[in-house]
């Protein structure tokens, strides 16, 4: 159907029912006519929450929009649900649609309501990944990133069971950071996205919903990844295959 716009919804580790969940709530923030399709790796590693385990997830999803891209009708546009936007450099340079990231998504949109933000992110060592994209951005004078201390994988069958404990980083950022908004750090959150904006009276964002909105965005534009130098094709096979 060529009235569907179809957004490939890529989870850079290998727990399906994460995936299913991400779609689930980010199909949420849609326009009509949208169509978001999970994609899970076949092999790779269950959670992302360590470097090791990024390079591993990072080829994994290179991997995923190479297959996609290799079909008859390829996505529009692709998501990278996983918060450090694991592999997303490499996927721009194969995908023929925009790439959009979670982690810059989210972070983009909290430009726009608020001046200063703070992202609360899972487990602590990742606190990395999370940096590493504010000072790509350019953003480390309006956002603080702040950590809990659970593995990504408590997040399989959802997360409002650490909805205390978000509220708690989130009562410090503000009181403590003078943040006007809240960026959640992992995908698979998006449980907490309404009771936290209600306990915090700040915004709450969601990257992977930030990211699918973006994505429909430049596509209605007819915007696709600059060709010019950084993300231009390479010039030489990628993955091969790994089977």
């Amino acid at each position: 159907m060529k009235d569907v716009l179809r957004i490939a919804v890529v989870n850079p580790n290998t727990t399906e029912s994460m995936t299913a969940g991400v779609v689930a709530r980010a199909s949420l923030a849609t326009r009509p006519g949208t169509e978001l399709v999970g994609v899970t790796p076949g092999h790779g590693v269950a959670t992302v929450e360590s470097h090791t385990d990024e390079v591993t997830a990072a080829l994994s999803v290179l991997e995923e929009v190479e297959k996609a891209e290799a079909t008859d009708e390829p996505p529009a546009a692709y998501v990278i649900a996983c918060f450090g936007d694991t592999g997303l450099q490499a996927a721009r340079e194969v995908a023929l649609g925009p790439v959009v990231g979670m982690t810059e998504a989210a972070l983009l949109t909290a430009t726009l309501v608020a001046h200063r933000f703070t992202v609360i992110t899972m487990p602590r060592r990742t606190l990395a990944q999370s940096d590493r994209v504010v000072r790509a951005l350019g953003l480390g004078h309006r956002c603080t990133v702040r950590a809990i201390d659970v593995p990504v994988s408590e997040l399989a069958d959802g997360s409002s069971h650490l909805l205390e404990a978000f509220v708690e980083q989130g009562r410090i950022a503000i009181q403590q950071e003078s943040s006007e908004a809240i960026i959640l750090g992992c995908a698979g959150l998006a449980d907490l996205v309404v009771p936290l904006q209600a306990r915090l009276g700040v915004p709450v964002i969601e990257g992977v919903a930030a990211a699918v909105v973006l994505a429909e965005g430049l596509v209605a534009q007819g915007v696709a990844t600059s060709r010019a130098g950084t993300w231009a094709r390479p010039d030489r096979p990628t993955t091969g295959d790994r089977s």
